[in-house]
């Protein structure tokens, strides 16, 4: 490096005009990023927007087609991620993935271990640096401990631990907190700022907003494989990144259509399982969006696993249009008309290797079935109607599950249960880790939904989604049913006061 290195003024990474395409696809048409010294810099845009692709080619996985690259001034053209680490970059993504029987020192340190006199690993040393690593960033984690069991968070934190002992000058977080409790955000959040204090330059990667303003400096904005705008934190607003990241306005995030609200189709009475959960009861009427709301390990979860047949329970009963379920048999919650959406839609919901027409039939299988065997034929065309009405963007329906983004992953999901024409839809977490202009048409969708009569059971941790969307908001809380309130009743104080007192409001 030169003597730019010492200059704060230097950016310490900048992209610019960077190109990249898998044969006919362009993945980035113009992408360009700046980032200074001591500052956390947000990075946004919808999926298929060019984040990941840019990021790719920072960490060494990518190599781009043209555009300029440069590392604190210099020109720098990595051909491996050991290159771009080397040069003091790290990328903490969303699921570590650290070596479970292994110590937490050990990760750390993994492949360039000190060695003493004789050769010998120097672990005494080693546990001194991480001891030393984790005080500086003010976390409590044990260095002797197996990683295994623990929590994304402090799999995270050791992630960033090792990046600080590689001295690694920038650090991209890729969605850290998708899967992060609130005490959990707030740690991660003191660490990242302890970073940006020391001078390290951070590329945060959200979709959610309240975050990029509560932590960030800058915020870069793409569309479309292109670079959009820079700004400061401070002189943009919600409205102005939305505007920018979709190209339109979107005036309605929640677009709550009017729905005739009917009878009882889901009743919950009673349900009861010892450490888990305890006297849940209550009732989705057709038309009618319930969300069920609390915090992180509250419990809702669990319960709508248990609903469905998934998980079981030990007292209580689930009706459907008055017809008690039988426990733990999700098939005889699926013949009769309930249908799960799960918050893990990669690993629950679909199977990634196989296409989208198939997952989109996976429930309605022995309807299409004739003489036992499925024709092709029969399968794409009832994929292509659901496919066609939820807008699936897929370059065909026989590409696979996987290689579609987060949000048509998650029109596939709804596309196969909405296919087996369910009376009650329960859906967990409808739009983590989607997009802002994906969001409102999934939102748009379910409100759809409700007016053609379906009942809907909506699990969100996203407080301004549950007020925009539900006729009647649940609140949970350490395994209870806490609060319940009418839409107009329904404010933030009076969910997270449920949520959160120790005392019932029921």
């Amino acid at each position: 490096m030169t003597d730019t290195v010492s200059d704060p003024a230097t950016p310490a990474l900048e992209l610019s005009r960077v190109v990249k395409s898998f044969g006919p696809v362009v993945a980035l048409r113009s992408g360009s990023l700046t980032l200074q010294k001591g500052s956390i810099h947000a990075l946004i845009g919808e999926n298929g927007a060019g984040k990941s692709t840019l990021v790719k080619i920072v960490a060494g996985l990518y190599r781009r087609d043209a555009g300029d690259f440069r590392l604190e001034g210099d020109p720098v053209d990595f051909h491996s991620t050991a290159q771009s680490k080397a040069a003091g970059i790290a990328v903490i993504y969303q699921e570590p993935t650290l070596f479970p029987d292994l110590s937490v020192t050990e990760n750390i340190f993994m492949g360039r271990q000190p060695t003493g006199r004789l050769g010998r690993i120097d672990r005494k040393a080693m546990r001194q640096e991480a001891t030393e690593i984790f005080e500086r960033l003010g976390v409590r984690i044990d260095p002797d401990r197996l990683t295994e069991g623990l929590s994304i968070a402090d799999q995270q934190i050791i992630e960033i631990a090792k990046a600080i002992s590689l001295d690694a000058r920038v650090l991209i977080m890729d969605e850290p907190t998708a899967a992060l409790s609130g005490v959990e955000v707030e740690r991660l959040f003191a660490v990242a700022r302890q970073l940006r204090d020391e001078g390290r330059a951070l590329v945060f990667i959200s979709h959610r907003f309240d975050e990029v303003f509560e932590l960030c400096d800058t915020v870069t904005v793409m569309r479309d494989g292109s670079y959009i705008d820079t700004m400061p934190i401070a002189e943009t607003s919600v409205d102005d990144l939305v505007r920018l990241m979709v190209g339109r306005d979107v005036t309605e995030m929640f677009p709550k259509l009017e729905a005739e609200i009917g009878d009882d189709v889901l009743v919950v009475e009673g349900l009861n399982q010892k450490g888990v959960f305890k006297n849940i009861s209550f009732s989705v009427r057709s038309g009618e969006i319930v969300g069920l709301a609390g915090l992180v390990g509250a419990g809702r979860s669990e319960v709508v696993r248990a609903i469905f047949g998934v998980d079981p329970y030990e007292s209580g009963t689930v009706k459907v249009n008055g017809k008690v379920l039988p426990k733990d048999n999700p098939r005889a919650a699926m013949a009769e008309g309930v249908a799960l959406v799960p918050e893990d839609r990669r690993k629950q919901g679909q199977v990634l290797d196989q296409s989208v027409a198939l997952n989109i039939t996976m429930a309605i299988r022995n309807r299409l079935a004739k003489a036992g065997l499925i024709w092709s034929s029969i399968e794409n065309e009832a994929a292509a109607i659901w496919a066609s009405r939820l807008e699936v963007k897929t370059a065909a329906l026989d590409a696979e599950g996987g290689t579609l983004s987060g949000g048509n992953q998650q029109k596939v999901v709804l596309a196969k249960w909405l296919a087996s024409n369910p009376k009650v839809l329960i859906i967990d977490e409808p739009t983590r880790g989607i997009d802002v202009g994906t969001k409102a048409e999934v939102h748009r969708l379910i409100s759809k939904l409700a007016q053609e009569g379906l009942a809907i059971l909506m699990i969100s941790s996203e407080l301004p989604e549950v007020l925009g969307m539900a006729d009647r908001v649940l609140v949970m809380r350490a395994g209870e049913i806490t609060g319940e309130f009418d839409r107009s009743e329904a404010t933030p104080e009076a969910v997270m006061f449920a949520a959160t007192a120790e005392e019932d409001v029921a």
